[in-house]
């Protein structure tokens, strides 16, 4: 595109903002599509290990593998069974809690995409309407003179738009799908983590009644 050619040195300071900008995207992307892996979210040994789990074997099992993984899923199970012990409504609050927490991991960086989506274009307007500022005087100082010579005039400075929405239109995309991502883990993990829950305080109902 023109604005990452020789053209880009006459944008001026806001076409290097959004350049600037362009990288911090393009990083926060990167690292997001790695972060939001659902195997690495919620993986499959441990969600196995989840619906296997019948007796106290099973539990110190998946306890070391939780404890091995470290992820958000495995994190919420931990408090399940550390906090075996304790009443149902204490356990769901602390439960939520962590889940708290993890949501704001997975979270990290989409405000960050969010502003530079809103920020870049406006950016964009400025540089575009700064570079026509400039064209205008030219205009004022010296007349029209070379249509080709304002042509080009206004042409640069229009490049600082193209590339702020050349930098908007896919944060604003990636960020949408990282939020969507996000919603669908929290969900499954929630769901998750109270069938066990309920699962296991029944089975602990059960085994008090059978004594």
């Amino acid at each position: 595109m023109p604005f990452f050619g020789e053209q880009a040195l006459q944008g001026g300071w806001t076409l290097a903002l959004i350049g600037l900008c362009s990288v911090i995207a393009a990083t926060i992307i990167l690292e997001r599509i790695y972060a939001l892996r659902r195997g690495r979210v919620i993986p499959s040994e441990v969600k196995h290990a989840l619906d296997t789990c019948d007796n106290e074997d099973d539990v110190a099992a998946l306890r070391r593998l939780c404890n091995k993984r470290r992820g958000a899923f495995a994190r919420i199970v931990l408090v399940i069974l550390v906090m075996q012990a304790h009443d149902h409504a204490r356990v769901i609050e602390r439960m939520r809690a962590v889940g708290r927490v993890e949501m704001e991991r997975l979270e990290r960086g989409l405000t960050v995409l969010e502003i530079i989506a809103a920020a870049t274009p406006l950016l964009g307007l400025l540089g575009t309407v700064l570079g026509m500022m400039e064209v205008f005087s030219v205009i004022t100082a010296e007349g029209i003179g070379d249509p080709q010579v304002l042509a080009g005039g206004i042409s640069k400075a229009l490049i600082t738009t193209v590339a702020g929405l050349s930098v908007a239109i896919p944060t604003l995309a990636f960020h949408s799908l990282f939020t969507r991502r996000v919603n669908a883990l929290a969900a499954e993990m929630q769901d998750r983590a109270t069938e066990f829950l309920l699962r296991d305080r029944h089975a602990g109902v059960e085994a008090e009644r059978d004594q």
